[in-house]
């Protein structure tokens, strides 16, 4: 007698359909989409959970600061300290030098409350005898505690990376300066990402590939427009069939009208940086916390996986500002000098929204001024986006 079928419909729960597995610094979101952290948590929230894995993210750089090396930074240290494969490509000489300058994580709220304090024990009036066995318990918390990484963490600017995060079998560092062609950074992603397929069972790992100032001057092949428009193109295509996100920054003004445009029509999230005039009184009061900004963030495009509705922001237009936290204070902290108390000051980057609140009522060409100041960058791309 042939075995029963077990009777499905509609309103049973599909088990194979279930979200799966995911590894350290992955975030399951909607239609399926699983997202890494871009390093920053405010523009996470902004693109509504981070950057999609399989797609392309690009950076427009300023000519006048280098922003674009903070969201980069950010970038490098988040899948790092998530102990995820890293593919940098740089036009310096020794790219793996610029290693050194990736900020650390700071300390979060619950290793802090969970940190152990030696004076705190001393208070404790425990029996001898069961002394040892809190002190193992204390250690398998302990450890469990650490192998757990926050999704997106909060980094401390001033203090580098631990070295144990940079090993040799984590970072691949690429150097494009001297690089006739682009052929062997080509064949070093398609290696790369080939490591990490897309399927539909589990994320055990993700790679992330960093690439900046793709069209320097310094490198070779910086005339080829279409070499590079290929190489982005091959690039787009790897990265989608794989579990990891690709970011390049590039310098737009160093490209032709044309060519900028069709680089902006292949990333999948688009974003830029400019710089802010230094002690400009006009634009000093016309906008909210100006004196703690040190540049704007564009959000041009957000990438669209799985789903064909776009996504409607907030506002596009972001300031970038550095935050100082002070770092919690213990009991012999309290007779600490001042200059003992700067040091335990950390700065990390924040992305808020720009908000103008003038000091006095606006005439109609100030109005006019601070729509073209704050929203140049995205009344641009939009025009340059509609062929």
């Amino acid at each position: 007698m042939a075995a029963a079928k077990t009777r499905t419909s509609s309103f049973s729960r599909n088990l194979s359909a279930a979200a799966p597995s995911q590894g350290p610094g992955l975030k399951c979101g909607p239609n399926g989409t699983v997202f890494l952290s871009s390093g920053i948590s405010d523009l996470d929230k902004i693109l509504g959970g981070g950057f999609p894995l399989g797609s392309l993210v690009m950076v427009m750089e300023d000519a006048e600061a280098p922003h674009h090396m903070l969201l980069l930074r950010n970038f490098m240290s988040q899948g790092l300290v998530h102990n995820q494969p890293l593919l940098y490509a740089s036009p310096a000489i020794d790219p793996r030098g610029f290693l050194g300058t990736l900020p650390s994580p700071a300390a979060s709220k619950d290793e802090k409350s969970h940190k152990h304090d030696p004076d705190q024990e001393k208070g404790l009036r425990i029996a001898w005898q069961y002394k040892k066995y809190f002190g193992e318990s204390q250690l398998n918390f302990d450890g469990q505690r650490d192998g757990k990484h926050e999704y997106s963490n909060e980094f401390d600017l001033r203090k580098p990376l631990e070295r144990h995060f940079l090993s040799a079998q984590r970072v691949d560092c690429v150097s494009i300066q001297d690089s006739p062609n682009l052929s062997a950074l080509q064949d070093r992603s398609a290696t790369f990402l080939s490591q990490y397929p897309r399927n539909d069972g589990s994320i055990s790992c993700a790679g992330r590939i960093a690439i900046q100032s793709f069209s320097a001057p310094q490198c070779a092949y910086s005339n080829m427009e279409w070499d590079m428009l290929s190489f982005i193109r091959s690039l787009k295509s790897m990265v989608r069939s794989s579990n990891a996100v690709a970011l390049i920054t590039f310098p737009p003004s160093l490209l032709s009208p044309s060519f900028c445009k069709r680089w902006q029509h292949m990333a999948d999230t688009l974003l830029s940086v400019k710089a802010i005039p230094d002690e400009d009184k006009e634009l000093s009061q016309l906008l909210t916390g100006y004196q703690d900004m040190v540049g704007f963030l564009n959000v041009h495009k957000v990438a669209r996986i799985n789903t064909q509705v776009p996504v409607i922001l907030d506002a596009t237009t972001f300031s970038i500002k550095l935050q100082k936290r002070r770092k919690q204070s213990t009991n012999h902290h309290k007779n600490e000098k001042p200059s003992e108390m700067k040091n335990r000051i950390h700065p990390y980057c924040i992305v808020h929204k720009v908000v103008a609140y003038p000091s006095k009522p606006l005439g109609e060409p100030d109005r006019r001024w601070l729509l073209s100041y704050v929203k140049w960058e995205s009344l641009r791309t939009q025009s340059n986006l509609l062929y």
